[in-house]
């Protein structure tokens, strides 16, 4: 337990912003977090809001004044204007940490590796990403590294694909499925045989929490990989999607392959649209996650059975009435 130490979590509306921000109340810890308009300072959902926006440095000092944790869980929304925001607003939170003594933990992506790095990915495996989105996240981690040479505290869990009730911008909402409708048909992303790493979104979640109740005897720059939930020959988590909706609706979806083509012939007028076919090589070969230094730590991944969290998932997503769902985010 936190026994009342204080957390600033960045994004903490969003998707794995909000749920580690869940997860971090339970375990005791006092929330804040920043956003950029609000009716006044009261506290939602157990959280104390502050006013203020990451891209300014005073805000995120302020809102980290006592903080122990810094929790750099904020993205520009769509993977818009990534190249002008991502950047800065972790400067203004390095700053903060370094002033707090706070430890940072980030979300960490696949996005830092390429090929040569494929198809099993460890903690240390080379970084030489294919893309521009990839090039600055493996800046994000070089800038958190020479913060932690000067004294700073940083932790980095590393995941597959996040999927979750409130995942946010992700492949199980924006490719597989579509929310707040029923499941008529699963479009899958990649190609059989092709193995893909998931993770659900409150097992990372509980990972961050449990490595910060062991903060102070990690090293200053920890980073750990997540295996999730690994689909070996790339029909697995389809099909899990079919079982959940066929035994909570007495139908089964097909399952297709995703339009990559039209994908492409919208990809010039959407932000969104455009990452995503940006991230098409990550479906082509299987990327596999070691947790090997992981389970050395904390003595286990928390992993919640697949198809309680695929039901989650459908039920967060308003694909499946919420109210029948019997699945829970214990792990």
């Amino acid at each position: 337990m936190a026994h009342g130490e204080s957390v600033l979590v960045l994004g903490a509306t969003g998707g794995i912003g909000g749920e580690v921000a869940r997860q971090l109340r339970g375990a005791g810890w006092n929330l804040r977090g920043l956003r950029r308009a609000m009716a006044s300072g009261e506290r939602e959902r157990g959280v104390e809001w502050i006013e203020g926006d990451a891209m300014n440095r005073a805000d995120v000092a302020r809102a980290a004044r006592n903080c122990a944790v810094i929790v750099h869980a904020v993205n520009p929304p769509g993977y818009r204007r990534w190249a002008e925001l991502v950047l800065p607003m972790l400067d203004n939170t390095i700053a903060a940490a370094k002033s707090e003594r706070a430890t940072i933990v980030l979300p960490g992506t696949i996005y830092n590796f390429g090929p040569d790095a494929f198809p099993v990915l460890r903690e240390d495996s080379p970084q030489h990403p294919l893309t521009r989105k990839g090039a600055i996240r493996v800046e994000m981690e070089a800038r958190l590294k020479r913060a932690a040479d000067d004294g700073a505290r940083v932790v980095i869990v590393r995941a597959g694909d996040f999927f979750g009730p409130q995942a946010g911008n992700n492949w199980f909402s924006q490719g597989l499925v579509k929310p707040g409708q029923p499941v008529g048909r699963i479009s899958y992303p990649g190609a059989r045989g092709v193995g893909h790493a998931w993770s659900y979104l409150p097992d990372v979640a509980h990972t961050m929490v449990d490595l910060l109740a062991r903060r102070h005897a990690l090293e200053p720059f920890a980073c750990y990989h997540m295996r999730g939930h690994w689909d070996d020959d790339g029909t697995q988590f389809a099909a899990a999607i079919r079982r959940v909706i066929e035994r909570r609706t007495g139908r089964a979806p097909g399952i297709g392959a995703f339009p990559w083509w039209l994908l492409m012939l919208a990809s010039p007028f959407n932000a969104t649209l455009r990452e995503m076919r940006e991230m098409r090589y990550l479906w082509r070969t299987p990327i596999r996650m070691d947790n090997a230094r992981l389970v050395a730590t904390l003595g286990r991944e928390p992993h919640t059975p697949l198809d309680e969290a695929i039901e989650a998932t459908l039920a967060g997503l308003g694909c499946i009435d919420a109210q029948a769902s019997t699945s829970s985010f214990t792990s």
